[in-house]
């Protein structure tokens, strides 16, 4: 088995607590016709300069039934700004379209073969994985980005066709294993691509 989670998986559980201090499950989300679920932080350049066009597209999706749900799952003893608690107060002050939950314990990241932050897993009406890898090509910046690629995902699947590019490699900062020096991976981690 690779590392990441493969097209066709089916979605591993969790339960998680969110920054609305509700715990959330695969069965919460079970009622949306598609989930996006992706891995992120508070503190990665990737994802600060790219969460405005994740916010526009989740919004786009949310009339097409299509719920969208991030996990951070960094050490907060490597960036402190990560913690729980700068998840509810970041929460607070942008009120993302999504869930925003906190996987402590890192084992939701583990299962899911999570490699960067941002890194985005689309799954299909049974949760089986049909797209992964990057939102956009241009994450730090999302303004000079050539590409969307979760979008066109998207799109292919509203469209009942299927997906033309399943697999793209994500870009962003390395998840930050607690423990681990900060740019460190594990060893199986690899291209999806």
């Amino acid at each position: 088995m690779s590392y990441t989670l493969a097209i066709g998986q089916s979605a591993p559980d969790f339960n998680l607590p969110a920054t609305d201090g509700k715990s959330y499950s695969l069965e919460n989300f079970k009622e949306y016709k598609g989930l996006v679920i992706f891995f992120t932080c508070n503190h990665c350049p990737y994802v600060i300069g790219s969460n405005e066009d994740t916010r526009k597209l989740a919004e786009e999706c949310k009339a097409q039934n299509i719920a969208f749900l991030g996990i951070n799952s960094n050490s907060a003893n490597t960036y402190e700004e990560d913690s729980y608690k700068h998840m509810v107060t970041l929460m607070q002050k942008e009120n993302f379209p999504w869930t925003y939950l906190h996987d402590e314990g890192q084992k939701i990241a583990e299962k899911y073969g999570a490699l960067k932050t941002p890194h985005f897993f689309f799954f299909d009406s049974e949760r089986k994985l049909i797209y992964t890898g990057r939102a956009i090509d241009s994450p730090r910046d999302h303004t000079k980005s050539q590409t969307h690629e979760l979008k066109d995902a998207i799109l292919e699947f509203l469209d009942n066709k299927p997906i033309s590019t399943p697999l793209t490699n994500p870009i962003g900062c390395n998840i930050k294993w607690e423990g681990k020096p900060p740019h460190w991976m594990p060893p199986e981690a690899c291209d999806l691509t």
